[in-house]
């Protein structure tokens, strides 16, 4: 079998934190003979595996480097503090960037997040992961700052997470090969940005049976002595003289 004739495929990168049920559900129910593949990859690895064509399309955290991508922007993450449930942090609704002065910071390797200052005080060491991080917290030695998605990704019943009111934010995009602009790729980008199934780029709806003209009504044909209405004819009035006097009362 060439590859002209195998069956059409798609596969989704996705970076943790990022939840693409909904599109896949979308697709498989307007797509259902095209398998589409889910391809888990890590943040700082999702532009080499769409330049490497092992995924179709991906769901990345920007920046990334661009070159031979394109990239839509689909939505901004807040930034959360994660923080063990007995912090002072726990007791508020939201924190600033002063708030955390005295704070150690955990910094890991692979932050998503684009700081001008990382706040509070550095760790003595970067964690590696994100989710070593998350575990030097839990243990009590300092505080996160991730975007909110990753909180819940990693979520504990032993910590908690607040938001960082002027902290950066994070943005989610579809990015693809700029050259590979397919029919698929196209139908991707449709339903993540909202498209419905008849709008114009989406796939052509069943051509709808035309509508059957009603045959014209015949013309009636008058009966004799009627008008072109069909109504009888107004009659004359009788003879061509005035009306009798009225008689008196007597």
């Amino acid at each position: 079998m060439t590859d002209a004739d195998a069956s059409p495929s798609f596969r989704l990168a996705y970076v943790p934190g990022v939840t693409p049920t909904k599109w896949v559900r979308i697709w498989t129910e307007r797509l259902p003979d095209v398998p589409l593949t889910l391809v888990p990859v890590t943040a700082a690895d999702a532009p080499d595996h769409l330049r490497g064509r092992s995924a179709d399309v991906g769901l990345v955290r920007l920046p990334i480097d661009r070159t031979g991508l394109s990239a839509i922007p689909l939505y901004t993450e807040i930034p959360v503090v994660v923080a063990p449930k007995d912090h002072v942090v726990a007791a508020v609704d939201e924190v600033s960037i002063a708030d955390l002065a005295d704070e150690i910071i955990q910094h890991p390797l692979d932050d998503v997040l684009v700081w001008d200052r990382v706040p509070g005080l550095p760790a003595a060491d970067r964690p590696a992961t994100t989710a070593d991080a998350i575990e030097l917290v839990a243990a009590g030695v300092g505080l996160l700052v991730v975007p909110q998605s990753l909180a819940r990704l990693h979520h504990r019943k032993d910590l908690v997470y607040r938001t960082l009111s002027d902290g950066p934010e994070s943005r989610i995009a579809l990015s693809w090969p700029e050259d590979e602009t397919t029919e698929l790729v196209e139908e991707f980008i449709g339903i993540v940005r909202g498209r419905t199934v008849n709008s114009s780029r989406g796939r052509a709806p069943a051509a709808a049976e035309p509508k059957k003209k009603r045959p014209a009504a015949a013309a009636r044909t008058p009966r004799p002595g009627t008008g072109a209405k069909g109504g009888k004819p107004k009659s004359g009035k009788k003879g061509g003289g005035t009306k009798g006097k009225p008689r008196r009362r007597s």
